[in-house]
């Protein structure tokens, strides 16, 4: 994406724009990309630098990155917490959603490291693309995220339970079944919805760098960094956003099961008191 300010600035033919991922080479017969790469990439870059932080963290607050790291970490918690009603299952869960929204944020923000997109090429494809600018890497971790929103739901309500707010009503009745049916196809849709808005935001913020970048020439950097500026805090927005819709999710499966033991209750007859005579 920045790299576009290293690049051709007199080019006339226009600012490359790149939707699709490029094809680098085969692996047994599978395609592997430039996003591809550069995913593995990012993953190994941000694996060791928690692996350093979380070697280098104490008791006592530190300064710089683990300072912000660990401000991260305790906002994913507090929104957990807010979500679901309970520290105790923030504090569980929020591993697995600090660790995608830190994952997320810096992809995001590695997609504009000097570099990425056409200054580097292999047989005239860029050799790096930015792992959330394609749609099959979106599409991965919007699936991969519901999948563990799954899981946790059934723990907290159990697999028969959970699937039973999905059919909410009489089995005898026919709409019972289609608005089950119909309840379950709205969980794809929402796995459409985050792959959908984090690919789109990324993909346009990586286009309006390179229209600016072009019309910039040798201006280029002054004319992009407005709006690099402006994707640092789109791509921390989009971490947030994804992870809290996330947390959404979980919260509204894990209270609908609530509320449905809540109304069993209250509709279960008044246990008769049983009067107790002495005798004689």
């Amino acid at each position: 994406m920045l790299s576009t300010l290293l690049s051709r600035f007199a080019e006339d033919s226009g600012p490359a724009v790149h939707i699709t991922p490029g094809e680098l080479f085969t692996v047994h017969g599978w395609a592997i990309t430039n996003s591809m790469l550069y995913g593995v990439i990012s993953s190994v870059l941000i694996i060791i630098l928690f692996a350093i932080i979380a070697w280098r963290m104490t008791v006592r607050p530190k300064g710089g990155i683990i300072q912000l790291v660990e401000l991260g970490s305790e906002f994913i918690v507090s929104l957990l917490e807010s979500s679901l009603g309970s520290r105790k299952k923030a504090v569980k869960y929020s591993p697995y959603f600090v660790t995608i929204f830190f994952f997320i944020l810096l992809s995001n923000w590695l997609g504009l490291v000097p570099g990425v997109g056409e200054a580097l090429t292999y047989n005239g494809v860029p050799l790096l693309r930015p792992f959330t600018a394609d749609l099959s890497g979106t599409l991965a971790a919007a699936t991969i995220t519901m999948i563990l929103v799954q899981i946790f739901a059934v723990k907290e309500s159990g697999f028969i339970p959970h699937l039973k707010h999905y059919f909410n009503g009489s089995f005898k009745n026919p709409m019972t079944w289609f608005l089950g049916i119909f309840e379950m196809f709205g969980e794809l849709t929402r796995i459409a919805s985050l792959a959908l808005r984090l690919f789109l935001n990324v993909a346009i913020g990586e286009i309006i760098i390179s229209v600016f970048a072009y019309l910039g020439k040798m201006g280029a950097p002054l004319t992009s960094l407005p709006f690099l500026i402006l994707e640092l805090f789109v791509g921390a927005l989009q971490a947030y956003i994804f992870v809290m819709l996330s947390v959404m999710y979980l919260s509204v499966a894990v209270k609908h099961h609530a509320e449905h033991e809540a109304e069993d209750h209250e509709s279960e007859p008044p246990k008769p008191l049983v009067a107790h005579g002495s005798k004689g």
